[in-house]
């Protein structure tokens, strides 16, 4: 069993940065992929970016390709999200995910096997 924790989100006006962070335990071997996805008030929850572990190719959603920026840390199995000019259209729930097993569906929920409780990332206009 894996457990993710998630922290850095809150609450900050346009135009800011946040950095989300994200640590695995439980786990002897490293993820496939680890990610982020993000569920805004009465939507559903949708990509945002993965970082496959072994050679750390990165994959973003469209629309926050030019914003947005995934990383990791292999020796404490964590994966970060900084975030900058934070519009308010970002306010959703941030969850951090991972992939235990080879899959091809790292932008898809169906891809991830663990998922952390989410932080909340509000942004005011």
């Amino acid at each position: 069993q894996v457990q993710l924790v998630e922290s850095g989100g809150g609450l900050v006006q346009a135009g800011s940065s946040l950095r989300l962070s994200c640590t695995a335990s439980g786990r002897a071997f490293p993820p496939y992929f680890m990610g982020w996805f993000r569920q805004p008030p009465g939507k559903e929850r949708e990509f945002v970016a993965a970082i496959r572990w072994s050679g750390g190719d990165t994959y973003y959603a469209d629309s926050e390709k030019a914003r947005f920026s995934i990383s990791k840390d292999n020796a404490n199995l964590s994966v970060y999200l900084q975030m900058n000019n934070l519009k308010p259209e970002d306010t959703a729930v941030y969850y951090c995910t991972f992939a235990g097993k080879p899959t091809y569906y790292y932008t898809h929920v169906e891809g991830y096997d663990y998922w952390g409780e989410g932080t909340q990332v509000t942004v005011s206009s």
